[in-house]
């Protein structure tokens, strides 16, 4: 079962995914578009193997990608 964070707790870790990566978030979000179709965990799991990324910031990169593509589709 995933965690849960909260929205404060989200832009924290959308925050310091820069210094903590060394990419910007805008590349990320290009990576997991042009990454494989998976659900959200699977997703999650994918960027942690692929790009050694922490489970925080893998599962905050997703859901931002998840909030941005929604938003995109209200449009």
């Amino acid at each position: 079962m995933s965690q849960v964070f909260s929205e404060e707790t989200h832009r924290n870790l959308l925050a310091r995914i820069p210094r903590c990566t060394g990419r910007e978030i805008s590349d990320w979000l290009r990576t997991v578009e042009e990454g494989p179709a998976l659900g959200f965990e699977e997703k999650v799991r994918w960027l942690r193997q692929e790009h050694n990324l922490a489970y925080g910031h893998a599962k905050a990169i997703i859901h931002e990608y998840d909030l941005r593509r929604a938003a995109r589709r209200l449009r």
